[in-house]
């Protein structure tokens, strides 16, 4: 049985111009589900691990409204919450699919450590801007590291790379009979300092999906976003999508500075690392065309 690890990406979720109501998540997963409930179908073993940004966001945003009469929780207990969040969404949908079509498996999700190195260069260079914008840097935190931007200023915190998945073990158990959900939003980031501790920090959700991938033992890799396929100079004239790639071949055009940082740079990075840590097929494309993509029909496929 091939093991298939799908990595959601933000719009899996929320779609363009939706504020992310509990309803608008619920029926835009519907979409996703269809598509697992026929990959599951057709014999995969799958594990999912999704995005958070916009669900994380909000949270930050709703703490910062309600901060005179709640208290406000760290980010990683934020993480935590959209684990669930999303877990429980997800769960629900694909439930309904596959007992709709005949299917008993359980949906489960796995809150999700991920562990961190306290020394990593991210800690003294924050670089990932996340929750609502500020008017003024006197509305902010004096202990946050804040950026101006042309919207107003926005905290930065850590990102710091994936290591370990505290709770691989159990995934691996869990997913020889349920379909799991797990490292949702990169993972929570905690550090070993006397047992394990949560940090302000959040992990690129792609490198957490490589790592994840390994820690299952995934042959196959589906990063989703919303983008049909990789570019090399893209937004340029010469533009020019790749649809089927080696990975020597990515590995040199990654090199080549044509994938940005700050969008599918990390997405083809984790590609690289997966596929030398023995995986054997990553696929990156479009939410909906999932299942073109993993039949090697569309996307851009990547081979060793």
């Amino acid at each position: 049985m091939v093991t298939l690890l799908i990595a959601l990406g933000g719009n899996a979720l929320i779609r363009p111009g939706q504020k992310g109501a509990a309803a608008q998540q619920l029926e835009n997963v519907e979409r996703v589900a269809t598509h697992i409930a026929r990959l599951h179908n057709r014999g995969f073993r799958i594990i999912l691990t999704h995005g958070n940004g916009p669900q994380v966001g909000n949270l930050l945003l709703q703490q910062e409204k309600a901060r005179d009469y709640a208290p406000q929780m760290p980010l990683y207990v934020c993480v935590a919450e959209s684990q669930g969040m999303i877990g429980y969404f997800l769960q629900e949908a694909l439930y309904n699919k596959l007992h709709a079509l005949g299917f008993k498996i359980p949906v489960v999700t796995v809150l999700t450590q991920v562990l961190v190195d306290r020394e990593d260069k991210a800690f003294s260079q924050p670089s990932k801007p996340i929750g609502p914008y500020y008017p003024s840097r006197d509305r902010m935190d004096r202990s946050w590291t804040a950026v101006r931007t042309m919207k107003g200023f926005r905290r930065v915190v850590a990102s710091p790379k994936p290591r370990t998945i505290v709770e691989a073990a159990e995934i691996r158990k869990i997913a020889r009979s349920a379909i799991v959900i797990a490292g949702g939003g990169g993972g929570i980031p905690v550090v070993r300092e006397h047992g394990l501790r949560g940090v302000e920090a959040v992990i690129d959700k792609d490198l957490t999906a490589a790592k994840l991938a390994e820690a299952v033992g995934a042959q196959v890799l589906a990063i989703l976003t919303d983008v049909d396929f990789v570019y090399l100079n893209h937004g340029k004239p010469n533009q020019k999508k790749l649809t089927t790639v080696t990975l020597e071949e990515l590995k040199r055009y990654y090199e080549q500075d044509h994938f940005p940082p700050g969008s599918m740079g990390p997405k083809v990075q984790a590609a690289i690392r997966f596929l030398q840590k023995g995986g054997k097929r990553v696929v990156i494309t479009h939410l909906d065309r999932l299942e073109d993509a993993v039949n090697g029909e569309w996307g851009t496929i990547i081979t060793k």
